[in-house]
């Protein structure tokens, strides 16, 4: 049991944005994405011995007119009953949409006060109206939970365990002191995506690395290096492909060399270096690129990037770093569903 716990709490509004056209089956590749709107959390410290402080964050999810059907493993993919998912060939689902429905997200830590250089219980609890929120799987787990440092130069990527009580527990070590970033992404049952964004402060000596380049189009890491070959050329207004080569020993790596991990061929997770917006792609292969993916980028700035793959039962995480330019106005694709605030 957990005791002692400072509990947080903060609320945030996200919009979900969804449409009922049809799909066409073609020959090609679509990818997936998860992009959620975000509104900037406030930081969280230790609680006095009597008293907890506590913010609260909603959800908020519209209600349609008509049936949305969605892909259960790529809910940004909508479209009408008997439509298959392009991504993965999977039926549509209908998604079940209520104005009233809100889920709250609660995370407390224990010790209180968090120590750079010392473990710490996170738990996270997903509640609506006070009680428990049953969670779909979302590319094999209940609950990711991103985590990153103020400058964007520390990332992980973890896996909260389900408990009796119904909450999701899991223990971190923060390198550094200094503010983190905590993004929750669960996805409520019959529900959409939903990505909870919180500060965190943590006392000790600030965090060491380097801030990140203002471009970082290559990265090598267990001596594999990673790619992103169109990397000078992200802006805004467009679809967007981010195209990825790996290479180890002179040699190129092919789709088949790279193991499915948590249900996609990799994970891509960007972040806007300003707002601390957020964008939790996951790619596809292609002939081309064992990593390839599409997404909008709402706004112009510097985005920090982790791609996460894996070979021979490890995985690895790539970092890079692209200044996405103001694009040509155009319409938005709808390939793709979703909108970052």
């Amino acid at each position: 049991m957990i005791n002692e716990l400072c509990i947080i709490k903060l609320t945030i509004k996200s919009s979900i944005l969804t449409s009922t056209k049809s799909i066409e089956m073609n020959n090609l590749i679509k990818t997936s994405i998860i992009i959620s709107s975000l509104a900037a959390g406030a930081p969280f410290t230790s609680c006095k011995d009597t008293q907890n402080q506590s913010i609260k964050m909603e959800h908020h999810q519209h209600a349609e007119a008509a049936t949305v059907y969605a892909c259960p493993m790529h809910p940004e993919v909508t479209g009408k009953k008997g439509d298959k998912c392009p991504t993965c060939g999977m039926d549509l689902e209908p998604v079940k949409k209520d104005d009233a429905a809100r889920s709250e997200v609660t995370i407390a830590s224990t010790p209180q006060v968090i120590e750079a250089g010392q473990p710490v219980t996170l738990k996270l609890s997903i509640t609506q109206n006070g009680e428990k929120v049953t969670l779909d799987i979302a590319h094999e787990m209940k609950v990711h939970l991103l985590l990153v440092n103020e400058e964007l130069t520390w990332f992980h990527h973890i896996h909260p365990q389900e408990q009796p009580d119904g909450s999701y527990v899991v223990t971190e070590t923060f390198p550094g002191g200094g503010k983190y970033w905590l993004f929750t992404d669960y996805k409520p049952a019959g529900g959409s995506q939903n990505v909870n964004k919180q500060a965190i402060e943590v006392k000790g000596a600030p965090f060491s690395n380097a801030a990140a380049a203002s471009t970082r189009f290559v990265s090598t890491v267990d001596g594999y290096t990673v790619s992103l070959q169109n990397g000078n050329d992200f802006k805004t207004n467009r679809t967007q492909a981010l195209q990825f080569t790996i290479e180890k020993n002179g040699s190129r790596l092919a789709a088949r060399d790279i193991e499915n991990y948590l249900g996609a061929s990799a994970h891509i997770v960007m972040i806007g270096k300003a707002d601390k917006d957020l964008l939790h792609i996951h790619p596809v292969a292609s002939k081309s690129y064992p990593i390839y993916a599409e997404t909008h980028v709402d706004k112009p700035g510097i985005y920090r990037m982790w791609v996460q793959f894996q070979v021979a039962g490890k995985v690895r995480t790539a970092d890079f770093t692209v200044d996405v330019q103001e694009g040509a106005s155009a319409e938005t694709s709808h390939d793709h569903h979703g909108h970052n605030h």
